[in-house]
């Protein structure tokens, strides 16, 4: 498998990725069965091409951003 891609490629999967979602909400299945699936391919994906320490640490870095609140609009509540 190529860890490269063009900016191309990436636009074409997350406009894929976007129609996907798009048509999982119009068939009413919760947010968090979406976004789990979601999560859970993009983990699969990874451990085909990286180490476990490598996602780990993205994995890390995601709960941090969390923690941090770079996920949410200035003046979006927590949930």
């Amino acid at each position: 498998m190529d860890d490269y891609a063009t900016e191309e490629q990436i636009l074409e999967a997350g406009q894929m990725i976007d129609r996907l979602v798009s048509h999982m909400m119009e068939k009413d299945l919760p947010s968090v069965a979406i976004a789990s699936a979601l999560l859970g391919g993009a983990l699969t994906v990874l451990s085909a091409s990286l180490p476990d320490e490598a996602i780990l640490r993205i994995l890390d870095n995601a709960a941090e951003s969390v923690k941090s609140g770079a996920l949410r609009e200035p003046d979006e509540p927590c949930q």
